[in-house]
């Protein structure tokens, strides 16, 4: 591996960076079973037909008042959405429907596709939510690490030109933790185009922020202190390309890349309260 090369990796390899990062994900699968065995949940709804296009559903307790899309993240090419189940814990219990979809992975499918795939799940979440007593007309996303890119490709998406049937603001906001959004340097690292298999054209045609927002929805964005630097930068792009919309931009200093997962998770973080600002600013002004 040439310098250049090896450069790259450490600025994107994130399980490199976090030795201990199977421990965070033996965690999410204990506290999301617990999740899944306690909360209200619908789980394994179709939203496609394909094999991986299912969806689970916590519902609110009591009314809901929003209804939060999380989609998950490892670099399109691992991890499930029962790895992420834990964190419709809390929100649940503040009125807020969370609906977690599955995609296929890479590299049995491309970046591309996988995004249509989300473009998909959040059209069916926004005409069918009313189903599970939440309503599409107080729609957020939300996305961890790759994640986060497919949530911002979703606020750029142009709903009335996939749909007739949509609307122009079918988001009101989103939420991006630890997200990527010029995939352009990916082309570069070995161990993750080994299997998302880009080029520089395909990055550009999936990379949000060369793309303008759709409408002035909200987002807000926000990244761990102790991330890699490829991560710092790509927070720092898309700071920059969608100041316009940008809500709030969110250290958490004590993060790494999957440590501030929990993070959002736990009712007594800023992050968690910057969620709850984005989706219930009337209600939870905190």
């Amino acid at each position: 591996m040439d310098e250049q090369t090896a450069a790259s990796e450490r600025r994107y390899n994130n399980r490199a960076a976090v030795p201990e990062y199977a421990q965070h994900f033996d965690r999410w699968t204990r506290l999301s079973k617990q999740a899944r065995d306690e909360l209200d949940c619908d789980l394994d709804i179709a939203y496609g037909d394909h094999p991986m296009e299912k969806i689970d559903i916590f519902r609110a307790e009591g009314r809901s008042r929003a209804l939060l899309m999380f989609i998950h993240g490892g670099y399109w090419r691992s991890l499930d959405k029962r790895d992420h189940s834990f964190l419709a814990t809390e929100f649940v219990k503040l009125g807020v429907t969370v609906a977690m979809p599955n995609y296929a992975l890479c590299p049995s499918v491309k970046v591309e596709d996988i995004v249509r795939q989300m473009l998909k799940a959040t059209a069916w979440l926004y005409r069918n939510g009313s189903r599970y007593g939440a309503f599409g007309n107080n729609l957020f996303v939300a996305g961890h690490s790759a994640g986060g890119h497919l949530a911002t490709m979703m606020m750029a998406a142009q709903w009335p030109r996939y749909a007739p049937d949509l609307p122009d603001r079918m988001i009101s906001g989103g939420l991006s933790v630890s997200g990527l959004y010029d995939l352009g340097p990916l082309v570069h690292v070995p161990s993750v185009n080994s299997d998302i298999r880009l080029d520089d054209a395909s990055a550009l045609r999936v990379s949000p922020a060369w793309m303008p927002p759709a409408t002035d929805a909200p987002l807000t964005v926000a990244l761990g202190g102790r991330e890699i630097e490829g991560f710092t930068e790509q927070h720092a792009l898309i700071k920059t390309r969608w100041r316009e919309v940008i809500a709030e931009d969110l250290l958490c200093p004590d993060d790494n890349h999957f440590s501030i997962l929990e993070t959002l998770g736990r009712a007594d973080s800023l992050l968690f309260r910057a969620a709850c600002r984005l989706m219930l600013p009337a209600a939870h002004p905190v």
